[in-house]
């Protein structure tokens, strides 16, 4: 009897300790994904905060092209309010539009593609561009991780009964990315 008792108590423990450290793997994935989406906004705040010095450095050689300005500060003020991975995504991948069409202009004035303060903006907003590729593969990775473990039996039960919710993916829309830059003069 006494044998039984403490075989039933070892795998109630295993059990329990299981349950633990399943638990604790997930919180370990959630917090990841969620630092990883810090990392995001640090890169997009960054990108916001390049945008008008960019936007005002090609008005003193493009006056007229003030409808494109006008687009570029529109795309970025919905970019940055937008919530949701989705409103997200959809207002960066504007935001991209936007500012390729203001770079397709500036190669029209030689003045410009020669100022320092013009290349300087553009070499930081392309450093930042690329931070931003990373920070989102980063994160993706992590919501990719924390997904697997939240729908691999038998982690999903554990994961059910503590109400882990899977997470979306950042995803820019690759068609828009393919499609030639509208530029209008």
């Amino acid at each position: 009897m006494t044998t039984i008792l403490w075989i039933v108590l070892a795998i109630v423990v295993i059990i329990i300790l299981w349950v633990i450290i399943v638990f604790n793997g997930l919180i370990v994935l959630k917090n990841r994904t969620k630092e990883a989406w810090a990392d995001i906004d640090v890169q997009l705040k960054r990108r916001y905060d390049l945008i008008p010095n960019l936007v005002e450095t090609v008005k003193g050689y493009a006056s007229h092209e003030k409808e494109l300005f006008l687009k570029v500060t529109q795309a970025r003020t919905a970019a940055m309010s937008a919530t949701g991975l989705k409103d997200k995504g959809e207002a960066e991948n504007a935001l991209s539009g936007t500012l390729k069409s203001l770079f397709a202009v500036a190669e029209n004035y030689p003045d410009l593609k020669a100022s320092t303060n013009f290349l300087e903006l553009q070499r930081e907003l392309t450093d930042t561009e690329d931070k931003i590729q990373a920070a989102r593969r980063f994160y993706n990775g992590n919501v990719r991780d924390l997904n697997t473990k939240i729908e691999i039996f038998p982690a999903n039960i554990i994961a059910s009964i503590f109400k882990f919710a899977k997470m979306e993916f950042f995803q820019i829309d690759n068609e828009a990315e393919k499609q030639p830059v509208a530029v209008k003069f």
